[in-house]
């Protein structure tokens, strides 16, 4: 039985399984074709997608992909990425704050300057 499988495995010339066929043409491919290629192909690849499947496709992906994730990690890891994502919006409201302070500074500046010129 295990050498009919193997058999199966194997491509047309029999020198390699398909599984080491296909690593080795993705390997070719990789050292052929840059990230903007990958980048080209996943953008075509989802566009196609999406044309195919409608709403429920994508929110029963997203669901067995939620419950895999639950299944494989334990409170401490939600807790890690909770904590993770709460400082990246808490730094990204301080960087925002910071960015409109420093415009009302500067548009106080442009308006300060316009006044003395004014006065002048």
């Amino acid at each position: 039985m295990a050498n009919k499988q193997n058999n199966r495995n194997r491509n047309n010339n029999e020198n390699m399984t398909v599984e080491e066929a296909g690593r080795k043409g993705g390997e070719a491919t990789s050292k052929n074709h840059g990230h903007d290629f990958y980048e080209e192909i996943g953008r075509k690849g989802g566009e196609a997608t999406s044309k195919n499947h409608g709403q429920e496709f994508y929110q029963e992906i997203g669901r067995k992909g939620g419950e895999a994730t639950a299944d494989n990690h334990d409170d401490d890891f939600y807790e890690e990425i909770g904590r993770k994502g709460g400082e990246a919006r808490s730094n990204q409201r301080s960087n925002n704050a910071n960015g409109n302070n420093n415009q009302r500074n500067k548009n106080n500046n442009s308006n300060n300057n316009n006044n003395n010129n004014n006065n002048n």
